[in-house]
C-alpha cells in the first residue's frame, strides 16, 4: 500500500460522526444540518434540459481536454467577469474542463509536485478544505500551514513567511473567498502572492470556487488571473485558477468546472489527466455551457443567499458575535465555549454544525479553528432561521 494513505487524516464528517456518537436530536424536531457546504437552492431547469438535449452523448468517448464550445465558453466567462485583456484566454491553452474542483484541486498537486526535491513542500490557509492537505500528503510532500486569524483579516500575512519555507515551496494554495471565513483577498494581495512565486518559482493554486457568491453586486470578488493581467502578466505565468457550477449554479452534482492559466503547467496537466481518464460526460459538458452562459439564475442565487444572511444575522447577533463574510456562505463566529462543547450541544438541540477545530491543524500550540464553528447557510430560508432561532435559545439559556 501507499505509505503515505498512513499520513492521512480523518476527513472534518468522520470527526463529527465520533464526537455525536450516543447523542441524539431532540425527538420533536427536524435536525437542520448546517453542515456540509451543499448547495439546497434548486437547480435551473435548463440544466436538467440540456442533459436530456444531449444524452445521445453518451454513445462517444468524450475528449480528456473538453469540447470546443465549452472551453470558448468558460474563456469568454472569465474574459468578462474578471476584466481580462481580449483573447488573453485562449480556450485552446489556458482552459480544461474537470469534474469539480475537488479532483482537479487534489490531481492538481500530483502533477506540480517533484518529490525527488528533498523536502518539498505546499503551502495552504489554515484553517482550510481538507483537500490542500491530502494532495500534498499523497504528492509527496509536506503541508505547510499560513494562520489566518481574526488579527490577519482571516488572510495568511505572507510577509511574515520565513524566506526558507518560501525556498521549499512548489506549490501554493489559496482560496478565495475563503472556505470557511470567507475573507476575499484584494488586487495588492494577490499581486503579493504572484510577486513571491516569482522569486521563489513556485506555482499558485487559487480556488475560487465561491467567487459568484456575494453581497454587493457593484463589487464582486476579484481573482487570480485578474491581478495577474493587471501586472501585464497577461500570460499567466505561475497562475492557475479553479472554478465551479456546483455553488454558483446550484449544481453539485453535475460535477463540473474548470481550471484555466498557465499553458504551459496546463499542458503537462492535460497530460495527467488523459492518463487518469477523468473526461467529462458529453451531456454534462452541454449542460456546463448552458450554466456560463447565463447570469440571470446566479443573480437570483445570490439574492437568495443575500435575504437570508440578513435573518440569521439579526436573529443571532443578540447572542453570538456573527459578522457578515465578505463572500461565501458560511458563518464562521466565535464560540462562547469549547467548538467541539458547543457542536454536540446543537445536535442535541437540532442544529447540525461543524467544530472549527476540525477544519484546521494546530501549528505551535495555536489551533485557528480552535472555539469557533462553520455554519453554512445552505438550508431553505426558513429552516435557516428556524435554526438561528435554535441556536440563540440555546446560547441564552447558558446565560
Amino acid at each position: 500500500m501507499n505509505p503515505d494513505l498512513q499520513r492521512l487524516q480523518p476527513y472534518p464528517f468522520q470527526k463529527i460522526q465520533t464526537l455525536l456518537n450516543g447523542s441524539q436530536p431532540p425527538a420533536d424536531k427536524k435536525l437542520i444540518s448546517l453542515a456540509i457546504g451543499e448547495p439546497k437552492h434548486p437547480t435551473p431547469t435548463f440544466i436538467f434540459e440540456a442533459i436530456q438535449q444531449h444524452i445521445t452523448g453518451l454513445a462517444n468517448y468524450p475528449l480528456t481536454k473538453g469540447d470546443s464550445l465549452l472551453r470558448s465558453t468558460i474563456a469568454l466567462w472569465l474574459t468578462q467577469r474578471f476584466q481580462l485583456p481580449a483573447d488573453s484566454i485562449n480556450p485552446e491553452q489556458h482552459v480544461i474542463p474537470v469534474n469539480g474542483t475537488r479532483e482537479a484541486l487534489f490531481s492538481f498537486a500530483q502533477t506540480i509536485v517533484d518529490r525527488t526535491q528533498p523536502h518539498a513542500t505546499v503551502v495552504m490557509p489554515n484553517p482550510f478544505y481538507q483537500i490542500y492537505e491530502g494532495a500534498a500528503l499523497l504528492a509527496g510532500a509536506q503541508p505547510e500551514f499560513l494562520a489566518c486569524t481574526a488579527d490577519n483579516g482571516f488572510i495568511p500575512d505572507f510577509e511574515r513567511v520565513p524566506a526558507e519555507v518560501w525556498e521549499r515551496c512548489q506549490l501554493l494554495y489559496i482560496c478565495t473567498p475563503g472556505n470557511p471565513t470567507g475573507a476575499v483577498m484584494s488586487i495588492a494581495q494577490l499581486q503579493q502572492v504572484l510577486n513571491l512565486a516569482e522569486r521563489y518559482d513556485f506555482v499558485v493554486a487559487s480556488d475560487e470556487c465561491y467567487s459568484e457568491l456575494y453581497f454587493d453586486e457593484a463589487n464582486p470578488p476579484v481573482g487570480l488571473l485578474q491581478a495577474a493581467a493587471q501586472m501585464g502578466n497577461t500570460n499567466y505565468q505561475r497562475c492557475v485558477v479553479f472554478h465551479s457550477l456546483s455553488k454558483r449554479s446550484n449544481a453539485p452534482g453535475l460535477r463540473s468546472g474548470f481550471v484555466a492559466g498557465d499553458a504551459e503547467i496546463l499542458a503537462r496537466y492535460l497530460q495527467y489527466r488523459t492518463y487518469h481518464g477523468c473526461a467529462m460526460p458529453p451531456p454534462f459538458q452541454a449542460a456546463s455551457i448552458a450554466a456560463w452562459q447565463d447570469e440571470a439564475h446566479v443573480k437570483a442565487n445570490r439574492a437568495a443567499y443575500q435575504r437570508k444572511f440578513k435573518q440569521v444575522l439579526d436573529i443571532l447577533s443578540p447572542a453570538l458575535p456573527v459578522n457578515l463574510p465578505d463572500a461565501g456562505f458560511y458563518l464562521w463566529p466565535e464560540t462562547p465555549l469549547d467548538d467541539q462543547v458547543l457542536t454536540k450541544a446543537l445536535y442535541q438541540a437540532g442544529v447540525q454544525v461543524v467544530p472549527g477545530s476540525y477544519l484546521s491543524r494546530a501549528v505551535n500550540g495555536l489551533n485557528p479553528g480552535q472555539n469557533r464553528i462553520r455554519m453554512a447557510l445552505v438550508a431553505t430560508e426558513q429552516e435557516c432561521t428556524e435554526a438561528a432561532w435554535r441556536i440563540r435559545h440555546y446560547l441564552e439559556s447558558l446565560i
